[in-house]
């Protein structure tokens, strides 16, 4: 039983530690290309919190707080479900998106952050769906063995980071709001008996550190694309006028 928990918390922390290597090497050859100030909003700082999250969930996997926990939480009469949470999920990604395609202004457009959301479910997706199969958790209605992480949270508070960083320096009470959906979709795959605690507490630090990621890979690519658009030559044809003769001069800029 031992070996089997302390491979499935090494699986999550090597999970961990690859993201935030990689986070830091974007961030290295960031300082190397000349990019606006949007791209210091996510540095390597920034996977402290979710990996703390991650790990603190990995250590409780399969543990007797969990059980203990999930008594308080879960209540006696299992057939009053809440079911907003397939909903909250989605919702604060799909307001940010909403907001910024009538014209609210965030950090991205409309277009810019659907690709950003895109590849955090990506990212997501590609942690989360095989770490459940491997990690082979009996949820706590043993309806099946996909308990651990939760999807719903992990998807909640990637979710939520997309609104909290599109619109934290001009709409800050968005961010919130996401959070507190993110926060109570995490409590009711808890209340339906659908997850343990520590499924929704390591969901919730990969849903923030795959958007967070997100953000590391666009702002570099298209930090990328402007310098090489500003190294491109430019050609341009002006006419001239001397000595009483009509002429084009041709002016080429490397």
């Amino acid at each position: 039983m031992f070996n089997s928990k302390k491979n499935k918390i090494t699986l999550l922390v090597l999970m961990l530690l690859t993201s935030t290597a990689y986070s830091q090497q974007f961030q290295a050859d960031s300082t190397r290309i000349k990019s606006n100030p949007q791209n210091k909003t996510i540095n390597g700082k920034s996977f402290i919190l979710p990996g703390a999250l991650i790990i603190t969930g990995s250590f409780l996997f399969d543990s007797q707080f969990n059980i203990d926990f999930q008594k308080k939480v879960t209540p006696n009469d299992l057939t009053k479900k809440i079911h907003i949470d397939d909903y909250f999920q989605y919702a604060p990604a799909v307001i940010t998106i909403g907001l910024e395609a009538i014209g609210v202004k965030g950090k991205h457009n409309a277009l810019q952050t659907g690709i950003i959301y895109g590849m955090s479910n990506i990212i997501l997706s590609a942690v989360v769906i095989p770490a459940k199969y491997y990690s082979h958790e009996l949820r706590p209605d043993n309806s099946n063995y996909l308990s651990f992480p939760s999807g719903h949270t992990s998807a909640a508070f990637a979710s939520a980071e997309l609104i909290r960083v599109e619109y934290q320096n001009t709409q800050p009470w968005l961010g919130v709001t996401g959070y507190l959906m993110a926060v109570t979709t995490g409590y009711l795959r808890m209340y339906n008996n659908k997850h343990w605690f520590s499924d929704v507490i390591t969901g919730a630090g990969l849903g923030i550190a795959s958007t967070r990621l997100s953000y590391l890979i666009y702002d570099k690519v298209s930090s990328r694309i402007q310098s090489k658009k500003k190294r491109e030559s430019h050609t341009l044809i002006l006419p001239s006028y001397k000595n009483q003769q009509l002429g084009f001069n041709l002016v080429k800029r490397f």
